[in-house]
């Protein structure tokens, strides 16, 4: 409904109201009479603000949400100009726009997702309070890497090897695009940046894998967009995913389209294991998890992925997922305690599962 309010100060209940109407979820007659803004928690976005407005309406509305989340540009500018820097506002517009509604996996409903220029953008969600977010400090345990596998396995067997017309054109592919191009740069400018602000995590052998690792770089994401592509999430990790607490809720569903690109699906799951799964339970259930996944796919119909080839390509993503870490903990900054905690978790994490996988033979 624009235009659009550059920030939630400029949120009004007219606003609001004629967005529920457009959508349906009011009649023509029913108004929003009252909203309140309340803050979700620090360290959850970094490239997004996110808050909860809750609700109040005219007497002849019924059935109507009494909250809703909205999502807007980040007002820290360094981690906003990371964000116009990977067109992230664009296409998490665009992937809530076109995606979502043909993806089975679970997702919120969406009351309104649109954007003005390059980054003005508001995204209205369902609540999703009475969930249990997932908490990458703690790390995602056995049951939660199950579900999540599960769940995303649906996203990437609808869209496998359907993902090359001209109307995926917007969605960079995973190599040989401005975004893996992106990635390069940002995480080689980042590298040294991010090696101190977590110097106590990262071991002499990190460091000095640098020259090989970038030389390499180019064929890992080579190997990740080996056709058949699917749609691959970008950011699947354990504070994007929502578990169900109550029988009618659904089981997990997760959000934060804001790094969709075409590559291989393995992509979200080595970066949830990775870097979400507790170590303990990565180490000593990889092998399962990714039997898990594959199995997922074939019953949603998918022929021709072997364990073999995942475990190869599960191998690959782990030790590409570094470049997102140099990017991350050299470029973004956290702000706050709760971000600098899961930055720190996922350093660790990853470089217990390059060394453990021994990635570092594939450089």
């Amino acid at each position: 409904m624009r235009p659009l309010p550059k920030n939630p100060n400029e949120i009004t209940v007219d606003w609001l109201t004629k967005v529920l109407q457009q959508k349906g979820t009011i009649s023509s007659s029913g108004a929003v009479t009252e909203v309140k803004r309340k803050s979700i928690g620090e360290g959850v976005g970094m490239m997004s603000g996110v808050e909860i407005l809750e609700l109040k309406y005219s007497h002849d509305v019924s059935d109507a949400p009494s909250s809703l989340v909205i999502k807007y540009p980040t007002d820290n500018e360094a981690n906003r100009e990371i964000a116009n820097q990977f067109n992230v506002y664009k296409r998490e517009v665009r992937s809530f726009q076109e995606i979502v509604p043909q993806n089975p996996a679970a997702s919120p409903e969406v009351y309104l997702a649109d954007i003005e220029g390059d980054s003005d953008f508001i995204i209205l969600l369902e609540d999703l309070s009475d969930y249990r977010l997932g908490d990458q400090v703690i790390g995602a345990t056995l049951e939660e890497s199950q579900l999540a596998l599960q769940e995303v396995a649906k996203q990437h067997a609808t869209f496998w090897g359907k993902v090359s017309s001209d109307e995926f054109e917007w969605m960079p592919r995973f190599s040989n695009s401005w975004n893996a191009t992106s990635m390069f740069e940002g995480a080689l400018a980042s590298w040294e940046a991010g090696i101190e602000n977590f110097s106590d995590y990262i071991p002499q052998w990190i460091r000095e894998i640098k020259d090989d690792f970038f030389s390499a770089l180019p064929s890992l994401q080579a190997h990740l967009d080996i056709d058949p592509v699917t749609v691959v999430h970008g950011d699947f990790r354990l504070d994007n995913l929502f578990f169900g607490k109550e029988p009618h809720h659904h089981k997990v569903t997760y959000l934060d389209w804001q790094g969709p690109v075409r590559g291989k699906g393995i992509v979200d799951v080595a970066f949830l294991l990775s870097q979400s799964t507790q170590t303990e339970v990565r180490s000593a259930h990889d092998k399962e998890l990714i039997h898990l996944y594959v199995n997922a796919l074939e019953n949603q119909g998918v022929k021709n992925y072997t364990f073999d080839q995942a475990w190869e390509d599960y191998r690959v993503g782990v030790l590409y997922q570094w470049c997102f870490v140099a990017l991350v903990t050299g470029s973004l900054d956290p702000s706050n305690e709760r971000g600098k905690a899961w930055m720190t978790e996922m350093v660790k994490r990853n470089v217990l599962a390059i060394k453990e996988l021994n990635c570092l033979e594939l450089l």
